[in-house]
């Protein structure tokens, strides 16, 4: 192939990105504009270009739709509010209360247009009971740190709020409600999308104080009150859930598919690892060395290049104070683990462009990795113990860096095994 292994590997990361644009993905799946009142709601951090998509279908609507900041879009009338992810702030409780007023005006001739993607568990924000923000977001940012899986997470923040597991589809009751989702979870289950606002949920508040108690997170009094008592998630059997339909238009399977497609037209080989892994960021970064190692003794002597294509949702366990993410931290440890390879290189990007709390999508290595390191004087064993990979590959200069994508179909991975 006539062009290097770091520039195709982007290539690929923004097919993935393009494939899963609402723009181009969700008028398939958008029914006719039903007559009578008609409401758009939603949540995420595609949820402002999904609303852009609905109105160039249907026009101008009615609605209220809550985006993390700096991924709004110009609609014509459905109203962009902008707050914070992945700790929610004031901006979003506000813009929740609103939501909740204006679904919970709606009679049953109306209709309610949901559009739900990956971060509405942030931006929809309505803690349960006595809970404050402040405490909402002490156990959120507890819940990041913690390294647990996104499932549990989800059961937790359902258990604590009053608009999540199916109570804003309640809230709109007797309402009819299509909701379009956008996955960026494992698995694709509805249920944990955004923590599922319009989908309900078998789970229990024992199951979420059983979670909190695996991970050690502290909670005040209030939070415990509310798992305490009889919370508001509803059972997928809810009679408020009847007259609500949900359904995924656009998925992380496909944006691997696009992307193997992609590689096999430009003449590697594509082995997709799957696109739901869960699991310790540095953990599957060493699996995955192995992997790659394995298949590059395998195939000695072939003229074409393989690549290993994975998605899903990896996690981090905090233990140091650096500034880093799940998709740096892959990069980061697959690098030590290669431990400069020839003809190994590989792209760990988040396709909502934000690889964690930073601005920044994720990070690209390859051979020389760990030599460039070397010659700034960056420690790559000592960025990672200090949870600190977005700071270690900013000054190397191998971030990746897309600006809001305004989709997010979760994490994608590419190991480029020449």
């Amino acid at each position: 192939m006539s062009e290097q292994p770091a520039a195709v590997l982007r290539q690929l990361f923004q097919r993935a990105v393009e494939v899963a644009d609402p723009m181009k993905s969700l008028a398939a799946f958008l029914p006719e504009k039903p007559d009578g009142r008609v409401v758009v709601v939603g949540a995420g951090k595609a949820s402002a270009r999904m609303a852009e998509a609905v109105e160039d279908v249907w026009g101008p609507c009615e609605g209220l739709v809550i985006t993390r900041y700096g991924y709004g879009r110009p609609c014509q009338g459905v109203e962009i509010v902008e707050a914070a992810h992945p700790v929610p702030d004031e901006a979003g409780l506000v813009a929740t209360r609103r939501m909740l007023d204006l679904v919970g005006s709606l009679e049953d001739n109306d209709f309610v247009l949901a559009l739900i993607s990956g971060g509405a568990s942030a931006l929809l924000i309505a803690p349960a009971g006595e809970i404050s923000l402040s405490e909402k977001q002490d156990v959120n940012q507890k819940l990041l740190n913690s390294g647990a899986p996104i499932g549990q997470m989800n059961t937790v923040r359902k258990h604590l709020s009053a608009v999540k597991g199916g109570q804003l589809a309640a809230a709109a009751s007797p309402a009819r409600m299509q909701a379009l989702l956008l996955s960026d979870v494992p698995g694709d289950d509805p249920a944990e999308i955004g923590s599922g606002p319009t989908v309900g949920d078998a789970s229990r508040s024992e199951d979420a104080k059983a979670i909190l108690e695996r991970w050690k997170i502290d909670v005040p009094a209030s939070v415990r009150d509310v798992l305490n008592g009889n919370t508001g998630v509803l059972s997928p059997q809810s009679e408020a859930l009847s007259e609500v339909t949900n359904t995924i238009f656009a998925a992380p399977s496909q944006s691997l598919e696009a992307a193997r497609e992609m590689a096999q037209d430009a003449g590697c080989d594509v082995e997709i690892l799957g696109d739901a892994l869960e699991g310790e960021a540095r953990d599957v970064a060493r699996t995955h060395a192995d992997l790659a190692l394995e298949r590059k003794r395998r195939r000695s002597g072939s003229d074409r290049p393989l690549l290993l294509l994975s998605g899903g949702e990896l996690t981090v366990t905090r233990n140091g104070n650096g500034v880093g993410g799940p998709n740096a931290e892959y990069a980061l440890a697959l690098a030590l683990a290669l431990q400069g390879t020839k003809d190994i290189h590989a792209i760990a990007c988040d396709t909502d462009g934000v690889d964690g709390a930073a601005e920044v999508a994720g990070a690209v290595i390859g051979p020389d990795t760990l030599a460039k390191a070397e010659a700034t004087g960056v420690s790559a064993a000592d960025a990672l113990a200090d949870n600190d990979a977005h700071t270690f590959f900013e000054k190397i200069n191998d971030q990746v860096v897309t600006g809001p994508t305004l989709t997010n179909v979760n994490d994608f991975r590419a190991i480029w095994v020449g």
